[in-house]
């Protein structure tokens, strides 16, 4: 989460970086281009931020080539490599098999939780080489806060556990038993239930739970590429919204909750009921337009004789009970890196002791996820600049449109921390830039915190991966229902 109380780092020259957003020069009656014309008059090297900064949403969408890319020249390689050339081994003797390595470079630019931290390193060279390295130090090491990427990096693995996710299994089949066990109801279910169960859990754990219950119960019964894109655009968007009905839970919800003295109460009055009834209108919608493919899935299912069961042995109750106090420690010192990390310590010791009744902990989908917010924060920490005059700049009606399409690049809980820090915001303000920044949370993986983590676990479904495009497309429509729910309710 982005911090402000640490103190701006001084350059070699004497000048703090990144500049405050109060020591610009004072606008005086002077449109937005004249505005962000003086700021960058003030500190070109905001223009240079900038530029990285898109071209890193650019290099978003492009992911796709670079991994065909990876293809073709391990293809290539692999049809290269003569029968006769020498064999080589380990240090035990074994048989080491090849791999190439401009492939591996290419694979890596290929993953979307990769690309803003590579940005990030390219960001940082620009700071030392523009500003110095004492300020790129300053500036990464004490400016930016990276306790959202540590937290949501141990929220994830958390709730990923074998134990959190039979039980929020069991918890939901006897919902979907009500619906007659089939795929659909499991699927609305999920995608109604586990958003909203954000709002005390936190919107990573309901999206790493909520991923791997549709990746068992829906994904594995492959739909058609239309369908599996509408799912994941949803389950973006109800996460995203889903955790409003408290203060505590989603992201720019928190950011905003200190600042303005916002509690559960005034977030479920104004947010929270509402994003419940976007959530079962919208997921209703999708299973309305999608009727026929989810009863032709079924009948495949019944063909097949394959029963969507919980499986696996049973866990003891101590156990589960243990793991959900993890979970619940870990979220009431989520602001303390320092305590959740410790906690994480000891889950792990447990997880071993208690290894027969869990499964092997991957800990790559939340490094890598965690690898990737932490990119968008550095990044993120330099675009107030520009941020900042174009939301104080707008009404009621243009601040709601503006926050939602400026959290597509650019994580919401950036876009919230920043309106803080324009004056004279009303309450109607304050409420539609916080609505506006979690409606556009599924439009884009960097939208929201938690999407990175969806995609890590959902991504294996997808042949050539989450295509932005396909995914911008398919949140559209419940971020128009999210938008109507939220001005019309």
């Amino acid at each position: 989460m982005l911090g402000a109380a640490t103190p701006p780092c001084p350059s070699p020259g004497g000048a703090e970086f990144p500049l405050p957003l109060d020591r610009y020069p004072a606008a005086h009656g002077e449109g937005l281009l004249q505005v962000l014309g003086d700021r960058i008059h003030a500190d070109p090297f905001n223009l240079v931020a900038s530029a990285l900064f898109l071209l890193a949403i650019v290099h978003t969408f492009l992911t796709p080539v670079f991994r065909h890319w990876a293809r073709g020249v391990e293809a290539r390689q692999k049809a290269a490599t003569r029968p006769a050339k020498a064999t080589l081994l380990d240090d035990e003797g074994g048989a080491i098999a090849e791999v190439s390595f401009a492939g591996q470079i290419l694979h890596f630019l290929g993953e979307v939780e990769a690309v803003f931290g590579v940005w990030a390193a390219v960001l940082a060279i620009a700071i030392a080489l523009a500003k110095g390295w004492p300020a790129a130090l300053g500036y990464i090491g004490h400016r930016v806060d990276f306790t959202e990427p540590l937290f949501v990096m141990v929220i994830m693995a958390l709730a990923s556990a074998r134990p959190m996710v039979r039980l929020a299994e069991r918890c939901l089949h006897a919902l979907a038993v009500l619906g007659g066990g089939t795929i659909g109801a499991w699927w609305l279910s999920i995608l109604i239930i586990g958003p909203l169960l954000g709002s005390l859990i936190t919107e990573p754990a309901a999206m790493t739970i909520s991923a791997l219950l549709l990746s068992r119960h829906f994904y594995s019964r492959h739909p058609s590429s239309r369908l599996g894109y509408a799912t994941i655009g949803l389950l973006f968007v109800n996460v995203s919204v889903g955790g409003t009905l408290t203060h505590f839970a989603a992201p720019p919800m928190v950011m905003v909750a200190g600042p303005w003295h916002w509690d559960s109460a005034y977030a479920f009055v104004h947010f929270g009921w509402k994003a419940a009834a976007g959530i079962i209108g919208a997921t209703l919608l999708h299973y309305a337009f999608f009727r026929r493919e989810f009863a032709a899935l079924e009948e495949e299912r019944l063909r097949a004789g394959r029963a969507p069961t919980l499986g696996g042995s049973p866990i003891p109750a101590w156990i589960t009970a243990v793991q959900i106090a993890f979970m619940v420690v870990v979220v009431l010192v989520a602001h303390y890196p320092a305590l959740f990390i410790g906690a994480f310590l000891f889950f792990l010791a447990f997880a071993q002791a208690t290894a027969h009744h869990q499964r092997r902990i991957d800990l790559r989908p939340p490094l890598l996820v965690g690898f990737f917010l932490a990119g968008l924060v550095v990044h993120g920490g330099l675009q107030g600049w520009w941020l900042e005059p174009v939301l104080g700049s707008l009404g009621r009606i243009p601040l709601y449109a503006g926050a939602a399409i400026l959290t597509a690049f650019n994580d919401n809980a950036a876009v919230t921390y920043l309106a803080t820090l324009v004056p004279g915001f009303t309450d109607a303000l304050r409420q539609a830039v916080v609505a506006g920044a979690v409606t556009g949370g599924g439009l884009t993986v960097i939208a929201n915190a938690p999407n990175p983590a969806g995609q890590a676990i959902l991504q294996r479904f997808f042949p050539d991966g989450v295509s932005p495009v396909k995914l911008l497309v398919a949140a559209l429509v419940p971020t128009l229902f999210m938008a109507a729910a939220f001005m019309l309710l």
